[in-house]
């Protein structure tokens, strides 16, 4: 039994580590695709942050492209966000996908994970393990250790709205399994947008077409966890405004369970808008 484990990582790694080519399959797996054994695979928050003005950054896109589209990792259903940083934006090409909220996000990490400074690209699996943004290997073993976590059950469904701008959806969120003492367990709602692309022209990259895994759009905060029953602790219709340029087609909504302190995603869950 000793070599199981081993066994697996060479495997996933030989999947996860980037090949010639950024060819990738047309849509992944649906959220609600049973393993194997018929349990509902756990949702695994794989986050990235990056920047098109990065010479380093585009193999890490490709990584979590890949990441999203196959969902190697059998029992885990990988949640992909892609978020673009603003700090590179003064060296030559502004990244029309950059943020200094994101920004703040990574430092929120830096701070919680005693890092010594920010850097592209990083990689960060369930709020608490980080690694060089490329490294399929770490990928492969991080994401094994977020699944088997005790996670909060969280509950995602689109409510009807009359409103073409506007999306309504039940977020429903069960007690904490494993809270971390003196922490509070916050919950986000976020918009991804899939199929994004750039043709840049200035800085390290130029004269590249970089394409990208799902990109963060939009996050907010829309409330915590509370008490320990065995009812639901969060319980709320809640309102996500589209903004025109996105493209409703490649949508995608996830809401986060994510102690304050500890930075741990404790819960997930992601619905497709298209549909």
């Amino acid at each position: 039994m000793k070599l199981v484990l081993p066994f697996l990582i060479v495997v996933l790694v030989a999947v996860l580590l980037p090949r010639g080519g950024n060819q990738m399959p047309a849509s992944k797996p649906p959220a609600s695709a049973s393993t194997a054994g018929g349990e509902t695979p756990a949702p695994v928050v794989v986050e990235l942050f990056t920047s098109e003005g990065c010479s380093s950054c585009p193999p890490a896109d490709a990584l979590l492209a890949k990441l999203d589209a196959t969902q190697p990792v059998g029992g885990a259903h990988i949640i992909a966000i892609e978020e673009h940083v603003d700090y590179w934006n003064h060296l030559g090409w502004a990244d029309p996908f950059s943020s200094g909220e994101w920004t703040a996000r990574q430092e929120n990490y830096e701070a919680a994970l005693h890092q010594d400074g920010a850097y592209t690209p990083q990689m960060v699996v369930g709020g608490h393990l980080e690694f060089v943004g490329s490294r399929g290997d770490l990928a492969a073993v991080a994401i094994e250790k977020a699944r088997q976590l005790a996670a909060v059950r969280v509950s995602l469904e689109r409510a009807a709205t009359k409103d073409p701008g506007e999306l309504h959806f039940a977020v429903t969120v069960g007690r904490p399994a494993d809270p971390v003492p003196k922490d509070t367990a916050e919950v986000w709602i976020a918009v991804t947008e899939s199929g994004l692309a750039s043709q840049v022209s200035r800085g390290e990259n130029a004269g590249r077409n970089l394409r990208h895994a799902p990109v963060l759009r939009s996050l907010q905060r829309i409330g915590t966890v509370e008490g320990n029953g065995d009812r639901a602790s969060f319980q709320r219709e809640v309102p996500v405004k589209l903004r025109p340029e996105w493209n409703r087609d490649r949508l995608a909504v996830i809401v986060l369970v994510q102690e304050k302190k500890s930075r741990r995603i404790v819960g997930a869950a992601e619905a497709r808008v298209a549909g």
